[in-house]
């Protein structure tokens, strides 16, 4: 898995949301970079961001069930691209849920939950502000997951979406303007963590209107792939950079 390689073939478990795309776009950008993205339930664009259905979504033996159909295209990296389906069952969770996939896949693999966990410490960031799509108790579940982890929340705003489709259609100004709500000096970084939210389109623009790293879920979960894949380091585009 070094730079001799000719692709770099990334699994993703999608839980169904509506931003499948960000993914096929991210790719597009690297003409050796394949995603190969499956569902980990039936595809369920509402997705619900209530905790018991999170917790739903968070089990195991779907994510083992979605592992399983990937073996067969030789990922170099498998990804569980649910931020919520990996904080809500907490660190000791999100661990199980990835060592299950590694298990079956027998490649590195990791979920958005912690790839979040993985480039803020590269970035030496200890403190964020969350803007979350979700409604308030799935927002404090990041939070407290984030803890577990050393990383302070400075600010936090909820946005209040019960579902995933409705975090799919979310419009570009209201999208800037949860992230304007959420923003504080104080914070080093700031987060967006819903893999249904497609952020791929407004990424340079937020960067350049708050002046500090953004990441959004897709975008995280995409670079999370590249550095278990073996991708060269230096050769990430400019949205990956802010998080080396």
């Amino acid at each position: 898995m070094g730079t001799e390689r000719s692709r770099f073939r990334l699994g993703i478990i999608y839980p169904g949301g509506g931003a499948e795309q960000d993914y096929y776009r991210f790719a597009e950008r690297f003409q050796d970079v394949v995603c190969y993205l499956v569902f980990s339930q039936k595809a369920n664009a509402r997705h619900s961001h209530s905790l018991p259905a999170l917790r739903e979504t968070a089990k195991v033996k779907y994510l083992e069930r979605a592992a399983r159909r990937l073996v067969p295209l030789q990922p170099d990296a498998v990804l569980w691209a649910c931020t919520s389906g990996s904080f809500v069952v907490g660190r000791a969770g999100a661990e199980d849920q990835v060592r299950a996939i590694r298990a079956i896949v027998g490649v590195p693999a990791s979920s958005t939950s912690l790839s979040y966990v993985h480039a803020l410490r590269m970035m030496k960031v200890r403190r964020v502000a969350i803007a979350a799509t979700y409604p308030p108790a799935a927002t404090r579940a990041f939070a407290r997951f984030l803890f577990e982890f050393g990383i302070q929340t400075c600010n936090l705003r909820a946005y209040g979406l019960r579902n995933g489709d409705l975090s799919s259609r979310l419009e570009r100004q209201d999208v800037i303007s949860l992230a304007r709500s959420a923003d504080t000096t104080e914070a080093q970084a700031l987060l967006i963590p819903d893999t249904a939210l497609p952020c791929f389109g407004i990424l340079d623009e937020l960067q350049t209107l708050f002046r500090k790293p953004v990441l959004a879920a897709n975008q995280v979960t995409m670079w999370e792939g590249l550095r278990l894949a073996g991708f060269p380091a230096g050769r990430e585009s400019e949205l990956f950079q802010r998080v080396r």
